[in-house]
């Protein structure tokens, strides 16, 4: 069931019936912690055992964590915590990985070793859920804050249904705050949040499937060296696809929570427009990326124990967040490509950027681009099934041949990919601080309705394949 399709509309639109029925609080809740596990069980149902186990060993042992007096059984139970949920990601999304490295290093070694073929299905969500869960216990470890009175909300905080599966991930202390007062029916609130989801659902499925994903697909799925123009419009292609894909989904997300009367945090802010590294990852998948600063890169000793120091953890944190996306070593490659350009950029910084130039506008729009252009390379990696495909799309962008048998897009795609990418990066960049709330804000009631209307007629009437968001799979 994805937020693209008429089974989720249906569902959706039940859900809503049945919450605002119920008058008793308790009962709106129950229909939800149920409706997200109606939600989870549709893609695979052995799996919601899964969300169960995550669920009941957090709740426990944050209370263990919590009760505890001595340094000793506080790391024990936090270790507890971190084994069964990472055991369980490592196993799932990690163990075909582990299980073809460790037989490719025993046989560099002379040892030939061949174990029984066997086949894991990848839980969806199970990245998403485990880090969710993982900073409840963590929070509680760290003495942020302390165990939730109630297994009710905080069941319903794993599971609820919206970002269940790709993000945002949502701290315990901003959510289960929301579960304490009744939501009332809001026409506002409505009214937004629907809007929401035809604006996200329009991003995925007419720009993201339809615009853009073809010259991609059609780039990635080569097995020639690519063009000039192809190579590098059709990474655009990519760069473009898995913004307005996950953008998509967090809107939807965002929009269906807002419907049921709770506040998800912002995962993308116009991350096209940003100037350096720091301020893309300030702006691109910002739930992670704070993820990944507040219980990784501090915890490691963040910037307060020297310059090489910082420079080790910047590089650990972004190793990790690219094994975090996928289990191969292109991701690992993609993180760590990252945690290069954020280096660098530190280290300019220090170096050049006392000098006024850095601060005119101009300079700053030629640094977005270039931050783009640095992004649109790392996503080599990143959708890349080989490093040897990427190095042969790199290979085109930067050692282009006129071979007549080199891969090329057509003309209309290569049309199709600038003109979107171009205006794209405009609109980026002009509304860079400014919140999607404002915007629309400013916009008069004529012509928001236009533009809602016509989305909505080009959702129901455009046909492309039915692509699952991109996210799905990590």
């Amino acid at each position: 069931m994805i937020f693209n399709s008429y089974s989720f509309f249906l569902f959706f639109t039940i859900v809503l019936i049945l919450y605002y029925s119920a008058k008793s609080w308790q009962v709106r809740k129950l229909i939800l912690l149920a409706a997200s596990y109606l939600f989870y069980a549709a893609w695979n149902p052995p799996f919601v055992i899964l969300l169960w186990l995550s669920t009941i060993s957090d709740w426990v042992l944050s209370k263990l964590i919590f009760s505890s007096k001595g340094t000793y059984r506080k790391n024990l139970f936090v270790c507890c915590s971190l084994f069964i949920n990472l055991g369980l990601l490592a196993f799932f999304k990690y163990g075909q990985f582990l299980m073809s490295n460790t037989i490719s290093i025993l046989n560099v070694i002379g040892i030939s070793y061949q174990p029984a073929h066997f086949s894991v299905i990848l839980p969806l969500g199970i990245s998403f859920y485990t880090f969710q869960t993982l900073s409840y216990t963590l929070d509680i470890y760290f003495e942020k804050s302390k165990p939730w009175h109630s297994f009710l909300d905080y069941a319903l905080y794993v599971t609820f249904f919206p970002q269940l599966v790709a993000g945002p991930i949502v701290r315990s202390d901003d959510f289960l705050k929301q579960c304490q007062q009744k939501k009332n029916f809001i026409a506002n609130n409505i009214g937004w949040g629907l809007t929401l989801i035809t604006l996200g659902i329009f991003e995925k499925v007419v720009v993201a499937d339809v615009l853009l994903a073809p010259a991609a697909e059609a780039l990635f799925s080569s097995n020639d060296k690519p063009n000039f123009l192809s190579a590098w419009l059709g990474t655009f292609a990519f760069s473009g696809q898995i913004f307005c894909d996950f953008s998509g989904y967090s809107t939807c997300a965002i929009g269906a929570a807002l419907c049921l009367g709770f506040t998800l945090p912002q995962n993308f802010f116009f991350p096209y427009a940003s100037i350096g590294f720091s301020d893309f990852w300030r702006r691109w998948h910002i739930s992670l990326s704070t993820w990944l600063r507040d219980y990784l890169y501090i915890p490691l000793g963040g910037s307060r124990k020297g310059n090489l120091r910082t420079l080790v953890n910047l590089m650990l944190t972004m190793l990790i967040g690219g094994l975090w996306h996928g289990a191969a070593w292109t991701f690992v490659f993609w993180g760590g490509l990252h945690g290069i350009y954020l280096i660098g950029e530190r280290v300019l910084k220090k170096a050049v950027g006392h000098f006024y130039c850095w601060r005119m506008k101009p300079i700053q729009f030629l640094l977005a681009i270039l931050t783009f252009l640095l992004t649109s390379i790392s996503w080599v990696f990143f959708r890349a099934t080989s490093f040897n495909q990427a190095w042969m799309i790199l290979g085109g962008m930067f050692f282009p041949s006129v071979d007549p048998d080199n891969f090329h897009l057509s003309s209309v795609r290569l049309a199709t990919t600038g003109v979107i990418i171009g205006a794209m990066i405009a609109i980026h960049w002009i509304f860079r601080e400014e919140s999607l709330e404002k915007i629309v804000s400013r916009l008069p009631l004529w012509l928001l309705s236009i533009g809602l209307a016509s989305s909505m007629y080009f959702i129901a009437t455009i046909h492309g394949e039915n692509r699952a968001f991109i996210y799905f799979q990590f």
